[in-house]
């Protein structure tokens, strides 16, 4: 398979899409191992954890292993390419998952973080599949290149859930099945990347300026603001997703009805994005990012209304819908602000940030839940409190990159 790029001059979508195809069987498949352990770790931390304030330690782990993965991780695909990278991502995903089903077997806490941390692997690398969507895509199909890549979530949200309702008291062990079928999707997903025709990072022209640093890439307001607004939209819908089984089971509901929230809540996240990169083409990013930070605002809204079920379904599903307008936007901006011989510095450390708030909401997602209030509810209405202060920051943030004099 060749791995050379096209002409600079023409650019011939034939292979992106191509690989958009593999990217979004992956996100299908070997991602709905995601939506599983989200709707498991807290349950499965809240039996094991020796402190109910712990519970959603696991989550945090794996956004850890997330954050500290994607600086590496991403110069490893700047020198040997998307597909080494990302067979590397799946094997972190096979790890963890053996780990956590050992954990389980065994009752151990310790252990099961450590499996959670490995698994943050592979979620590193799935976040890496929407940028290597447009490494090979002319501009006008970078967006919805994007946008489809993170559409195959929606076959990861169905999928996930429903296979936790079917395996998750499948074994003497709760979740020890769940695990098993973790395995069985890393093991499918380290084949489908062979077919892979990813292209070898471009090498810098010798005449051309020097790449940015690190400090200068951050100085550039569209990079800056494209950071916080990706960092805003992922954190909060981790920090009020994270709750959600606990939210729901806590409330009187069964695990299988939080697996249907879930569900209800993933889908919102993927089915958009059939039409966002339509709509960030047509609109522009920025227009399509608001939107998406004002559709969380509701979705919190919603969420303080009452603990009903069709406030859950209604609020998680708003969550959904506001992640994929404000992350994909997000994504779309940062991916036109940097050169081609900056995309392994800037794609690592925008992931690092990103998942570094990530991994502290899906940490104070189990303090506010468990240890506030002393009621489920109370605790899940502290949880959609937490997300004004971050909203007020990336809206304004967006306001002030539109209103800003024009160099």
């Amino acid at each position: 398979m060749s791995t050379d790029l096209a002409h600079p001059g023409i650019i011939d979508d034939r292979r992106a899409r191509r690989n958009v195809a593999i990217l979004v069987l992956a996100q299908a498949l070997v991602g709905s191992q995601l939506p599983m352990i989200y709707v498991i770790g807290g349950l499965a931390g809240q039996m094991l954890s020796p402190n109910p304030c712990l519970a959603t330690l696991p989550i945090s782990l794996i956004v850890f292993g997330s954050m500290t993965t994607a600086p590496w991780l991403s110069s490893l695909m700047q020198v040997a390419g998307r597909r080494t990278g990302f067979i590397v991502g799946i094997g972190g995903g096979l790890a963890g998952a053996l780990v956590c089903a050992a954990a389980l077997s065994q009752g151990s806490f310790w252990l099961y973080l450590a499996g959670s941390y490995l698994t943050g692997i592979y979620m590193s690398a799935q976040g890496f599949y929407r940028f290597a969507a447009t490494d090979s895509a002319s501009e006008a199909y970078r967006p919805k290149a994007i946008s489809y890549v993170l559409a195959g979530g929606l076959g990861a949200a169905v999928i996930g859930p429903q296979l936790v309702k079917v395996t998750a008291d499948a074994t003497a062990v709760p979740f020890l099945g769940t695990f098993a079928v973790a395995i069985l999707l890393n093991l499918i997903g380290i084949g489908l990347f062979l077919f892979l025709d990813a292209p070898r990072p471009p090498q810098p022209d010798s005449s051309a300026l020097p790449a940015r640093t690190r400090a200068e890439l951050l100085r550039d307001p569209t990079i800056r603001v494209a950071v916080i607004c990706a960092m805003v939209s992922y954190a909060l819908m981790t920090l009020v997703m994270t709750s959600t089984p606990l939210a729901v089971v806590g409330c009187g509901f069964s695990r299988g009805t939080a697996a249907d929230v879930v569900t209800g809540h993933v889908l919102a996240m993927f089915v958009p994005s059939f039409f966002t990169g339509h709509l960030i083409a047509r609109f522009g990013a920025p227009l399509i990012v608001a939107t998406g930070l004002a559709i969380l605002a509701a979705s919190g809204v919603v969420a303080l209304q009452g603990v009903e079920l069709g406030n859950f379904f209604a609020a998680l599903i708003l969550l959904g819908i506001g992640w994929n307008f404000g992350f994909i936007g997000a994504t779309a901006m940062l991916a036109s602000a940097h050169a081609p011989e900056e995309r392994g510095r800037m794609q690592g450390l925008n992931d690092m940030i990103v998942f570094g708030c990530v991994t502290f909401a899906s940490l104070a997602s189990g303090g506010l839940m468990n240890c506030t209030g002393g009621t489920a509810a109370a605790g899940w209405n502290a949880v959609n409190i937490a997300m004004v202060p971050f909203l007020t920051l990336a809206g304004g943030a967006l306001i002030w990159l539109v209103l800003r004099p024009q160099d």
